[in-house]
């Protein structure tokens, strides 16, 4: 299943255009801000296809019978681009457990890349719902590594995967991937460059989120 957040519009469609305008980025926190209200949105969507259970609680005057999450699920992101993302998700799911994958394209001399992964912490995902936000959806490369070292810790009962910006190509990486996958896109762009860079994308959100790296 794959829904595009701004498909049909509304607030999302603005975050989105700050995100991508120039005149915007240089904005740090503005920028941090929009991504985690992209995250927020597909928090709640989400929430909206979890399992639920029957609770009694007690208010000031009687007690009533309500539903609650029945399984809290696991959020995950990929460091260091996707801490706003997965911060908008956590802000919704507050009694989650998390876990972090650090993942990064490893540049060579004519700025062509493999994907290299040090570290990956994870709470045990069996029997519950996972999701991964990963801010840019590009080739996919990185998501496909980060989610089968993941899926090492588990089974999960759903698995979600959250991005801001995506590729056709990426969709179409983790579609074949992981068929069970469902995603939460904010937009699809057609096309990526020759070096793997989705166009007209938005940049390079872990720098635009916290300051331009040195390469590794």
């Amino acid at each position: 299943m794959l829904t595009i957040l701004s498909e049909q519009f509304s607030l999302v469609n603005s975050w989105i255009n700050d995100l991508r305008n120039v005149e915007v980025q240089h904005d740090r926190m503005k920028f941090r801000r929009n991504l985690e209200r992209i995250g927020e949105i597909a928090a709640f969507e989400i929430s909206k296809g979890l399992e639920h259970r029957e609770v009694e609680i007690t208010t000031p005057l009687d007690t009533i019978k309500v539903k609650e999450i029945a399984v809290q699920p696991v959020i995950t992101t990929i460091l260091r681009a996707g801490v706003p993302l997965f911060q908008g998700i956590l802000n919704y799911f507050d009694k989650a457990d998390c876990g972090f994958v650090a993942a990064y394209r490893k540049h060579d001399a004519n700025d062509y890349f493999s994907i290299k992964q040090d570290y990956l912490t994870c709470p045990n995902i069996d029997g519950r719902p996972l999701i991964v936000a990963d801010p840019m959806l590009a080739t996919g490369a990185s998501l496909v590594e980060a989610l089968k070292d993941l899926l090492n810790h588990g089974t999960p009962s759903q698995l979600h995967i959250v991005a801001a910006i995506a590729s056709e190509q990426g969709v179409k990486t983790i579609q074949e991937a992981f068929p069970e996958a469902k995603i939460w896109i904010g937009a699809v762009d057609a096309s990526l460059t020759p070096k793997g860079y989705i166009t007209p994308g938005l940049g390079d959100a872990g720098d635009l989120s916290y300051g331009e790296k040195l390469q590794r």
